[in-house]
């Protein structure tokens, strides 16, 4: 069945660093520089998109704002209404960034920004050899997680693919793969973003290249239960969030699946091959910015 979204495009983060912060990106997660314009800074994986990722220089550390791609024009036209009907705030009728053709963005629940567009251009770029496959997904530490699943699913058309426990965490799907974006009830702000790779290998080289960096694991390699079965390594970016490389993700094919609910008292959801201090791996993200920053 044709949902609105169809899948997740991009993050756009603040930075008070931006060429640091591109640098490592580059140096660390192996993303490619596509272009610039303003004070936006691109990088694109092997994927070769126009941007996936995306630094803007701004005085403080904060999400800028998140981009998802609609199935054409009909999706971009039913998400705008249920925007418009449910009366959440339009922050710009048109593209906030180039490289796409259409779109308009708004700001959702607990001042989240999303943009949501169409036709988003290819980038003349050459990938780094150990650069991720792709973009793909985000994970969001909401005050109410519950309110931020009904807004996914109503306005947004997400499916629900994992419920772990009483109001605390929800994965949730735009199309097979398992989540493309996963809350997890907390602070309010974005915890990581998320790179698919080949394969386990790939997280193996991700850890020497921190070590060789001063650097280290936040946490993985680990094998995920519930939370997408997924292979994963974590590791701090200088904006303060968390970045995750994965492989082996679950698709889930079926829309109608109902959604596996798990408790949140057992770790095996979140890890199963080793446990991690939880409280420490949530204690990294970076909270919405107050306003916009322009990129031109």
């Amino acid at each position: 069945m044709s949902r609105a979204i169809k899948k997740m495009g991009y993050v756009a983060l603040q930075s008070a660093n931006v060429e640091f912060a591109v640098r490592h990106a580059h140096d660390i997660l192996g993303l490619t520089e596509t272009g610039r314009s303003g004070n936006a800074v691109f990088l694109s994986s092997a994927a070769r998109a126009h941007h996936e990722l995306v630094y803007l220089d701004a005085p403080v550390d904060a999400v800028g704002h998140f981009g998802l791609v609609a199935d054409g024009l009909r999706g971009l036209d039913s998400v705008r209404t249920r925007v418009k009907n449910a009366g959440f705030e339009i922050v710009s009728t048109k593209p906030l960034l180039p490289g796409v053709s259409d779109g308009f963005a708004f700001r959702g629940p607990e001042n989240f920004v999303y943009e949501i567009y169409v036709e988003m251009e290819a980038a003349g770029c050459t990938p780094v050899p150990y650069g991720p496959e792709r973009y793909g997904h985000i994970n969001l530490h909401p005050v109410d997680a519950t309110a931020y699943k009904d807004f996914l699913v109503e306005i947004l058309d997400f499916m629900l693919s994992d419920i772990i426990g009483d109001d605390f965490a929800y994965f949730l799907r735009c199309n097979t793969e398992h989540h493309g974006i996963a809350l997890i009830r907390g602070r309010g702000w974005l915890h990581h973003h998320a790179w698919q790779a080949q394969s386990i290998v790939d997280l193996g080289k991700l850890a020497d290249r921190l070590w060789e960096s001063g650097s280290r694991l936040l946490m993985g390699p680990v094998r995920h239960g519930e939370s997408g079965r997924n292979i994963a390594a974590y590791y701090v970016e200088p904006t303060g969030n968390v970045v995750e490389l994965y492989a082996d993700m679950r698709h889930i094919y079926d829309d109608d699946a109902p959604p596996h609910i798990a408790t949140s008292d057992n770790r095996d959801w979140a890890t199963q091959w080793a446990f991690y201090d939880a409280e420490e791996f949530r204690s990294h993200g970076v909270f919405p910015a107050p306003e916009i920053v322009a990129s031109a």
